[in-house]
Formats: C-alpha cells, sequence, structure tokens
C-alpha cells in the first residue's frame, strides 16, 4: 500500500543535477528509516541511498557515492535525493521507501512510493 509521494524526477542531460522528494502526507515516520530504491529498464529494484532516524547514519550504493546525497527533514515528514553528475545509466524509476528501525534490503521495507522517473539523455 501506497503512503509515501515521491516528486522531482524529470529528464535530464548527462552531468545535470535533478532533486526529489518524498512527503509522508498524513503522518509521521518518526523512529523510521528512509531510503531510495531505482528500478532502471530490464533491471531489478536496486538500493541508491538510506538514512536513518535516529542517529541520521547514511548509506550510499557505490554507483552514486560522491554524487548523490540522501537527507531529511523530519519536521516535515520529507526525505530528498541530489542527484548530481548524473550519467545514462542512472535513467530509473525512483522510489522511496520507509521502514520501522535501521536501513535494510527492500523486502524489509513496509512503506513504498508509486515512483518517479528519472531519465539521463546523452
Amino acid at each position: 500500500q501506497e503512503q509515501l509521494v515521491e516528486s522531482g524526477g524529470g529528464l535530464v542531460q548527462v552531468g545535470g543535477s535533478l532533486r526529489v522528494s518524498c512527503a509522508a502526507p498524513g503522518r509521521t515516520f518518526s523512529g523510521y528509516s528512509m531510503a531510495w530504491f531505482r528500478q532502471g529498464p530490464g533491471k531489478e529494484r536496486e538500493f541508491v541511498a538510506g538514512i536513518e532516524w535516529r542517529y541520521g547514519s547514511i548509506y550510499y550504493a557505490d554507483s552514486v557515492k560522491g554524487r548523490f546525497t540522501i537527507s531529511r527533514d523530519n519536521a516535515k515528514n520529507t526525505v530528498y535525493l541530489q542527484m548530481n553528475s548524473l550519467k545514462p545509466e542512472d535513467t530509473a524509476v525512483y522510489y522511496c521507501a520507509a521502514r520501522l528501525g535501521l536501513v535494510a534490503g527492500a523486502n524489509e521495507y513496509k512503506y513504498w512510493g508509486q515512483g518517479t522517473q528519472v531519465t539521463v539523455s546523452s
């Protein structure tokens, strides 16, 4: 069941930047870890970045380290993914997810958004 709402996807050229957001309208995710996953054409869903609530620990996939930044605004129940130096292989549907506890694999997340398309053109 979708409980999260992503926004901010779109078309961007190689080397460009984009920020996607994930909001949780009507509820708080205090105590929840938030994460971004993506699924490219013909690929399996993969972990991109995650941030834990309690101490703010942050994790990134090796493929996005140094280019993507995850952050959260607990007062707004919103998590962001700032994506810089975008590459064609970053093209995917980006999903945000939330789970109570620590960052984990995709199967461990209870709440998901509907996804937002990010397309990087060369």
